[in-house]
């Protein structure tokens, strides 16, 4: 997605029917969490194939992968993988090149692990300790951070996982094989994803704060998280994150933001048993005159806050009314949780 494809759509903030129909990221009820079941039936198939005209119906738990788009990013793609014992391994394995996943992949994207990488994965106390084998060091060096960013933020999906940790042929990894990029001890999202440096000089007086924007083509549209890096002056994380909401992303990204320039908060955010209440300025709207909120602004939003730990839920306001109305004409009337899952593909 270009940036020139994306910037009259984001002047529109999305409003469309084109992009707004099936959008599916979040259900009608949204102050619930509305994936399906973790047993599904869906239809297989690959758009890049031939087919007789037959699908094949396929059972088994909706799992995140982290997979590299053709512009070299990291992104969730939610895919319907066999049920097994050990959910954690088995993701691993779909992240290999010339693997299980490779009829399942969306157009432009590729898997990150090695070709022939073999796994295990094992669980305790919040952290997994993943052995590879000699296979794993078999990569392009320019993917050596996207491997990590993959590896970490893919079991990290789990309420087991909290912290990662590698190894190759049983023996701890402090650096990656072939650039020698240095490992954390414990490998967490706090390491980040995609991360933007872009105009920082001063690294250390940063923080970091992952955000989501909108990536992919027309037709095809997915969030993509990208960590920046935020100066420490400003000590309020919610307000940090809004704000980078609010900018252009990097413009070599072919990443979008649906935030119009002048959004504003009004008030200092407030947060309470995992809601954060926010009152924005009547930017916020997709349309002045029929004062509708973008679904695409509310994912992102949603989803770039709940990264932050003990958020739960968001609730949004303008000029102090919280009834206000998305773009498919429904009631925003309850605080919105995230979804389970991320770009399942139904829009």
């Amino acid at each position: 997605m270009s940036k020139n494809k994306v910037k009259p759509l984001v002047t529109a903030v999305f409003a469309s029917t084109l992009l707004l129909s099936g959008c599916g990221l979040f259900g009608k009820e949204v102050q619930k969490k509305v994936d399906p079941p973790k047993q599904v039936t869906e239809t297989k198939a690959n758009p890049t194939k031939e087919t007789t005209g037959k699908s094949e119906e396929v059972e088994g738990t909706k799992t995140e992968l982290y997979l590299i788009n053709k512009d070299g990013l990291v992104v969730p793609q939610t895919l319907t993988l066999p049920d097994k014992t050990s959910v954690a391994k088995q993701a691993l394995e779909y992240l290999v090149a010339n693997g299980p996943v490779t009829d399942m992949l969306p157009n432009d994207f590729r898997a990150v692990l090695p070709e022939e990488t073999k796994i295990t994965v094992n669980i305790k106390d919040g952290v997994a300790v993943v052995d590879f084998s000699k296979e794993f060091k078999n990569y392009q060096p320019e993917d050596e951070q996207k491997i990590l960013q993959s590896i970490t933020w893919t079991l990290t999906q789990f309420d087991t996982v909290e912290k990662v940790k590698l190894q190759m042929n049983g023996h701890a990894l402090t650096e990656m094989p072939v650039k020698g990029t240095p490992i954390s001890e414990n490998l967490s999202r706090a390491t980040g994803i995609n991360i933007d440096t872009t105009g920082v000089t001063d690294i250390t007086n940063t923080k970091p704060m992952t955000v989501y924007y909108i990536g992919g083509e027309e037709g095809a549209y997915y969030y993509v998280p990208v960590t920046k890096r935020v100066n420490t002056s400003e000590k309020n994380n919610i307000v940090a994150i809004v704000n980078e909401l609010i900018k252009e992303p990097n413009s070599k990204s072919n990443l979008a933001s649906v935030f119009m320039k002048d959004v504003e908060l009004l008030e200092v955010p407030k947060i309470e048993d995992g809601k954060v209440t926010l009152n924005f300025n009547e930017s916020i709207y997709g349309s002045f005159e029929e004062k509708i909120v973008s679904d695409h602004l509310l994912n992102t939003l949603v989803l770039s806050l709940t990264e932050q730990k003990g958020i739960k839920s968001v609730a949004v306001m303008v000029d102090g009314k919280a009834e206000l109305v998305d773009d498919q004409g429904k009631k925003i009337s309850e605080p919105v949780t995230r979804p389970e899952k991320v770009n399942t593909g139904s829009f």
